[in-house]
């Protein structure tokens, strides 16, 4: 009897040491902005007006003996009053209202035009694939650009920044350098050397929210929970705090509420501690985008730019690894030289 309790109390400290938390996490999030220019409602109308014209002359071309005068788009025109803008370095605001009411008024011409092309017989089916994608963008930030003009603002809800590439979203960052980029937002992890792609949205979304997920799947990965979570402000919500406490996890940064009067060395020190372990993981994105593109995405599509981004984290960790290999081999022959 006294053999079975002493077994069952091995077993039960056992378990116990395998479910103390050990080691630390570092979670951020960042921005890989695509290769597209710098989007302006004028450039993206004037975008958009070349696509219905390009539009009306294929619809047109089936129609020349049954029509004989082409629809009248006024390209030239179009053209000359947006470069009149457009070439200025610093134009007025009244004059860029009024040429991005210009260009609204074009298009809108070009789409009438093209709804009686396809009433008198002509059909969407000599549009290649991809210009009848253009033609579909073309005509939802035409919708959008009316209405912000209409309720002068300059926000609308999925907003098309790209004719090319619809699925960019703008990505309001609040950096010193850019505060607003275009491209994939990704979230990102960080454990003994490597950096792990976690999540990536084209929509612009709050990390903190996936806080708890990547705790948990730290536990699924390692069989326990880290011993302390490293991250900036926007991820030390109560909800999260709730949970680390919870679970027995340290998390950084300093406690809620009113700051103490008199703050001991100690607590500066694990503040300043924890601020330069999380400074790994932005030297890691820093890292991706100076050496490996993830500052430019040149990718078109959402599965390959999607692509491109996880085969960058996958070249990163793979260096990390080598480096640690070419260290150990040089280190190793370097000792046996010093012992031989």
């Amino acid at each position: 009897m006294q053999k079975k309790l002493h077994h069952h109390q091995k077993k039960s400290q056992s378990e116990k040491v395998e479910v103390e938390n050990r080691g630390q996490l570092i979670l951020d999030a960042t921005c890989c902005p695509s290769d597209i220019a710098y989007p302006t409602d004028l450039n993206l109308l004037n975008q958009a007006r070349v696509v219905t014209e390009k539009t009306i002359d294929k619809l047109y071309k089936p129609l020349r003996s049954t029509i004989k005068n082409k629809p009248k788009t006024y390209r030239k025109k179009a053209r000359k009053n947006y470069l009149k803008i457009a070439k200025q370095r610093k134009p007025r605001r009244k004059a860029r209202f009024k040429a991005i009411k210009q260009q609204l008024q074009y298009i809108q011409r070009n789409l009438s035009h093209i709804e009686k092309l396809l009433n008198q017989g002509s059909s969407l089916s000599c549009l290649s694939r991809g210009e009848y994608k253009k033609l579909l963008v073309a005509t939802e930030l035409y919708r959008q650009q009316l209405w912000m003009h209409e309720q002068k603002t300059n926000s609308i809800e999925d907003r098309i920044v790209s004719i090319n590439q619809p699925h960019i979203r703008p990505i309001v960052r609040g950096k010193a350098g850019s505060s607003v980029e275009f491209g994939a937002k990704i979230s990102a992890s960080y454990v003994d050397g490597y950096v792990f792609l976690d999540y990536l949205s084209w929509e612009n979304f709050n990390e903190s929210s996936h806080f708890i997920e990547r705790v948990e799947s730290f536990k699924e990965k390692t069989g326990h929970y880290p011993s302390s979570v490293h991250v900036d402000k926007i991820y030390r919500t109560r909800k999260n705090r709730a949970f680390c406490k919870e679970k027995g996890i340290r998390i950084s940064g300093v406690p809620l509420g009113r700051p103490p009067k008199n703050i001991s060395n100690k607590t500066k020190q694990q503040a300043q501690e924890d601020e330069r372990i999380r400074n790994a993981i932005e030297g890691k994105f820093g890292q991706g985008k100076r050496r490996f593109t993830l500052n430019k995405i040149m990718t078109k599509l959402t599965s390959s730019s999607g692509t491109t981004i996880a085969i960058i984290f996958l070249v990163m960790n793979l260096s990390t690894l080598l480096r640690g290999v070419f260290v150990s081999i040089f280190c190793g022959k370097l000792l046996q030289e010093v012992f031989d």
